[in-house]
């Protein structure tokens, strides 16, 4: 995907977010990882604490780059919370290039909800 394409696509999935949740101002990356991080847990639970919104920006990533073999789904522990198990070495370097990996990666997860025109 060309870098124009990439900004692109993720200021679409930025806009779908802010739009389908009433927001104001568009999502920045760690609130679409929360959001993600929310579906996978798949828990209807009203608020979370501090370290539970990092355990779903967690979940999110681990999600997010397990189709890349990053990481293998684990199983769910007591509480229903999903474990995923570190395969290979995340070796992206830098800040930006770790956020467009993950920009990528958010795009593709939101493909079928933005080609889903019953869902807009």
């Amino acid at each position: 995907m060309e870098e124009w394409q990439q900004e692109f696509e993720w200021l679409r999935v930025r806009h779908w977010v802010k739009d389908r949740f009433g927001r104001k101002e568009l999502p920045d990356l760690n609130a679409v990882l929360y959001l993600i991080g929310m579906q996978e847990l798949g828990k209807n639970q009203e608020s979370f604490t501090k370290e539970e919104k990092q355990d779903l920006m967690h979940l999110a990533i681990c999600h997010l780059l397990s189709e890349d073999g990053y990481f293998e789904f684990e199983g769910m522990d007591a509480d229903g919370w999903p474990h995923w198990k570190p395969m290979l070495p995340v070796d992206i370097e830098g800040l930006v290039a770790q956020e467009a990996l993950l920009q990528r990666k958010v795009i593709a997860y939101f493909a079928p909800l933005l080609s889903d025109t019953t869902n807009n």
